[in-house]
Protein backbone atom coordinates (compact mmCIF):
# COMPACT_ATOMS: atom_id res chain seq x y z
CA UNK A 1 0.00 0.00 0.00
CA UNK A 2 1.62 3.52 -1.06
CA UNK A 3 2.70 5.80 1.65
CA UNK A 4 0.51 8.96 1.94
CA UNK A 5 2.19 11.62 0.82
CA UNK A 6 3.42 14.98 2.59
CA UNK A 7 1.74 18.31 1.31
CA UNK A 8 4.90 20.45 -0.19
CA UNK A 9 5.32 23.36 2.09
CA UNK A 10 4.25 26.42 0.65
CA UNK A 11 7.42 28.74 0.00
CA UNK A 12 8.05 32.10 2.41
CA UNK A 13 6.59 35.06 0.94
CA UNK A 14 7.21 37.41 3.51
CA UNK A 15 10.38 39.56 5.13
CA UNK A 16 11.20 40.98 8.59
CA UNK A 17 12.31 44.13 8.73
CA UNK A 18 15.06 45.87 10.96
CA UNK A 19 11.89 47.44 12.89
CA UNK A 20 10.42 44.19 13.96
CA UNK A 21 7.61 44.02 11.55
CA UNK A 22 6.85 40.93 8.93
CA UNK A 23 5.81 41.98 5.69
CA UNK A 24 3.66 39.38 3.17
CA UNK A 25 5.21 40.19 -0.50
CA UNK A 26 1.57 38.75 -1.63
CA UNK A 27 -0.56 40.11 1.19
CA UNK A 28 0.57 43.14 2.05
CA UNK A 29 -1.47 44.90 4.85
CA UNK A 30 -0.35 48.55 5.88
CA UNK A 31 -0.33 47.45 9.54
CA UNK A 32 3.55 46.37 8.46
CA UNK A 33 4.71 49.08 6.71
CA UNK A 34 6.99 51.89 8.82
CA UNK A 35 8.87 54.87 6.91
CA UNK A 36 12.25 54.00 8.78
CA UNK A 37 11.76 50.57 6.85
CA UNK A 38 11.15 52.08 3.77
CA UNK A 39 13.81 54.57 3.78
CA UNK A 40 16.74 51.92 5.14
CA UNK A 41 16.10 49.67 2.35
CA UNK A 42 15.88 52.37 -0.50
CA UNK A 43 18.84 54.15 0.77
CA UNK A 44 20.94 50.61 -0.34
CA UNK A 45 19.01 50.14 -3.54
CA UNK A 46 21.60 51.33 -6.69
CA UNK A 47 19.80 52.92 -9.30
CA UNK A 48 20.97 51.77 -12.69
CA UNK A 49 22.42 48.39 -11.43
CA UNK A 50 25.05 50.14 -9.90
CA UNK A 51 26.48 51.49 -12.88
CA UNK A 52 27.22 55.04 -12.09
CA UNK A 53 30.00 57.51 -11.47
CA UNK A 54 31.16 58.17 -8.11
CA UNK A 55 32.34 56.53 -4.93
CA UNK A 56 29.19 55.95 -3.56
CA UNK A 57 26.05 54.13 -5.47
CA UNK A 58 23.13 56.50 -6.67
CA UNK A 59 20.50 56.00 -4.28
CA UNK A 60 16.16 54.90 -4.92
CA UNK A 61 16.00 56.95 -1.51
CA UNK A 62 18.82 59.85 -3.66
CA UNK A 63 16.15 59.41 -6.60
CA UNK A 64 12.42 59.64 -4.77
CA UNK A 65 14.15 62.62 -3.23
CA UNK A 66 14.67 64.60 -6.40
CA UNK A 67 11.83 63.20 -8.11
CA UNK A 68 9.43 65.04 -5.28
CA UNK A 69 11.46 68.28 -5.75
CA UNK A 70 10.87 68.18 -9.47
CA UNK A 71 7.25 67.60 -9.24
CA UNK A 72 6.84 70.26 -6.69
CA UNK A 73 8.16 72.04 -9.64
CA UNK A 74 5.48 70.63 -12.00
CA UNK A 75 2.68 71.41 -9.99
CA UNK A 76 4.23 73.87 -7.15
CA UNK A 77 0.56 74.88 -5.83
CA UNK A 78 -0.30 71.47 -5.91
CA UNK A 79 -1.64 69.31 -3.05
CA UNK A 80 0.69 68.10 -0.58
CA UNK A 81 -0.79 64.57 -0.77
CA UNK A 82 0.62 63.83 -4.31
CA UNK A 83 3.94 65.39 -3.70
CA UNK A 84 3.89 62.68 -0.95
CA UNK A 85 3.48 60.32 -3.03
CA UNK A 86 5.80 61.50 -5.44
CA UNK A 87 8.50 60.85 -2.68
CA UNK A 88 7.07 56.88 -2.30
CA UNK A 89 6.60 56.66 -6.04
CA UNK A 90 9.28 54.02 -5.71
CA UNK A 91 8.61 52.56 -2.30
CA UNK A 92 8.00 49.08 -3.07
CA UNK A 93 11.61 48.85 -3.88
CA UNK A 94 12.31 48.63 -0.34
CA UNK A 95 11.41 44.52 -0.44
CA UNK A 96 11.85 43.51 -4.45
CA UNK A 97 14.19 45.88 -5.66
CA UNK A 98 14.94 48.09 -8.29
CA UNK A 99 14.95 46.49 -11.93
CA UNK A 100 15.88 48.56 -15.04
CA UNK A 101 13.21 48.74 -17.66
CA UNK A 102 14.36 45.99 -20.05
CA UNK A 103 13.89 43.48 -16.94
CA UNK A 104 11.03 44.16 -15.96
CA UNK A 105 9.65 43.88 -19.21
CA UNK A 106 11.26 40.07 -19.11
CA UNK A 107 9.75 39.78 -16.13
CA UNK A 108 6.37 40.47 -17.23
CA UNK A 109 2.88 41.17 -15.65
CA UNK A 110 3.96 39.52 -12.36
CA UNK A 111 6.24 42.28 -11.70
CA UNK A 112 3.50 44.95 -12.27
CA UNK A 113 1.48 43.30 -9.89
CA UNK A 114 3.74 42.50 -7.01
CA UNK A 115 4.92 46.21 -7.17
CA UNK A 116 0.53 47.35 -7.21
CA UNK A 117 -0.07 45.34 -4.15
CA UNK A 118 2.92 46.78 -2.33
CA UNK A 119 2.01 50.47 -3.11
CA UNK A 120 -1.22 50.26 -2.23
CA UNK A 121 -0.78 48.80 1.04
CA UNK A 122 2.55 51.80 1.24
CA UNK A 123 -0.15 54.28 0.40
CA UNK A 124 -2.69 53.41 2.56
CA UNK A 125 -0.38 53.50 5.27
CA UNK A 126 0.46 56.97 5.07
CA UNK A 127 -3.05 58.89 4.63
CA UNK A 128 -3.20 58.52 0.50
CA UNK A 129 -5.51 56.96 -1.98
CA UNK A 130 -4.66 52.71 -2.57
CA UNK A 131 -4.74 53.76 -6.02
CA UNK A 132 -3.78 57.88 -7.19
CA UNK A 133 -5.65 59.92 -9.59
CA UNK A 134 -4.89 59.49 -13.29
CA UNK A 135 -3.49 62.94 -13.60
CA UNK A 136 -1.26 62.71 -10.38
CA UNK A 137 0.22 59.65 -11.57
CA UNK A 138 1.10 61.30 -15.14
CA UNK A 139 2.99 63.96 -13.58
CA UNK A 140 4.71 61.92 -11.22
CA UNK A 141 5.97 59.52 -14.36
CA UNK A 142 6.57 62.79 -15.97
CA UNK A 143 9.04 64.05 -12.70
CA UNK A 144 10.42 60.65 -12.78
CA UNK A 145 11.45 60.61 -16.87
CA UNK A 146 13.01 64.02 -15.56
CA UNK A 147 15.01 62.83 -13.11
CA UNK A 148 16.09 59.42 -15.12
CA UNK A 149 17.36 62.47 -17.90
CA UNK A 150 19.61 64.16 -15.20
CA UNK A 151 20.94 60.64 -13.58
CA UNK A 152 21.66 59.20 -17.06
CA UNK A 153 23.36 62.21 -18.56
CA UNK A 154 25.25 62.94 -15.20
CA UNK A 155 25.76 59.81 -13.84
CA UNK A 156 24.99 56.31 -15.81
CA UNK A 157 27.05 57.74 -19.06
CA UNK A 158 24.68 58.38 -21.53
CA UNK A 159 24.95 61.12 -24.65
CA UNK A 160 22.13 63.81 -23.78
CA UNK A 161 20.53 62.83 -27.28
CA UNK A 162 20.55 59.19 -26.25
CA UNK A 163 18.92 60.18 -22.92
CA UNK A 164 15.98 62.37 -24.88
CA UNK A 165 15.24 59.25 -26.81
CA UNK A 166 14.79 57.15 -24.05
CA UNK A 167 13.08 59.85 -21.28
CA UNK A 168 12.56 62.79 -23.59
CA UNK A 169 14.30 66.27 -22.95
CA UNK A 170 12.97 68.59 -19.93
CA UNK A 171 12.22 71.94 -19.99
CA UNK A 172 15.13 73.85 -18.90
CA UNK A 173 13.16 75.52 -16.09
CA UNK A 174 12.74 71.94 -14.25
CA UNK A 175 15.84 70.97 -14.37
CA UNK A 176 17.76 74.10 -13.47
CA UNK A 177 20.11 74.36 -10.10
CA UNK A 178 19.37 70.35 -9.39
CA UNK A 179 22.40 68.64 -9.66
CA UNK A 180 22.77 64.57 -8.20
CA UNK A 181 23.82 64.39 -4.91
CA UNK A 182 26.18 61.20 -3.81
CA UNK A 183 25.63 60.48 -0.25
CA UNK A 184 26.37 57.76 2.22
CA UNK A 185 23.38 55.27 3.21
CA UNK A 186 23.19 56.98 6.27
CA UNK A 187 22.63 60.43 5.17
CA UNK A 188 20.24 60.08 2.27
CA UNK A 189 18.29 57.76 4.76
CA UNK A 190 17.92 60.12 6.89
CA UNK A 191 17.13 62.70 4.47
CA UNK A 192 14.48 60.63 3.18
CA UNK A 193 12.83 60.65 6.70
CA UNK A 194 13.00 64.03 7.02
CA UNK A 195 11.31 65.09 3.85
CA UNK A 196 8.60 62.43 4.90
CA UNK A 197 7.85 63.97 8.21
CA UNK A 198 7.98 67.52 6.54
CA UNK A 199 5.13 66.49 3.60
CA UNK A 200 3.34 64.76 6.55
CA UNK A 201 3.25 68.42 8.32
CA UNK A 202 2.03 70.23 5.34
CA UNK A 203 -0.63 67.79 5.04
CA UNK A 204 -1.73 68.11 8.42
CA UNK A 205 -1.28 71.67 8.75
Amino acid sequence: MPKPTSRAKAPRAWQRMLSGRRLDLLDPTPLDIEIEDIAHGLAFVARWNGQTRGDWPYSVAEHSLLVEEIYGRIAPTGDPRWRLAALLHDAPEYVIGDMISPVKAAVGPDYKALDDRLSAAIHLRFGLPGVLPVAVKRRIKRADNISAWLEATQLAGFAEAEATRFFGRPAPELTEGLGMDLRSPRDVRQAFTDRHAALLDLIDG
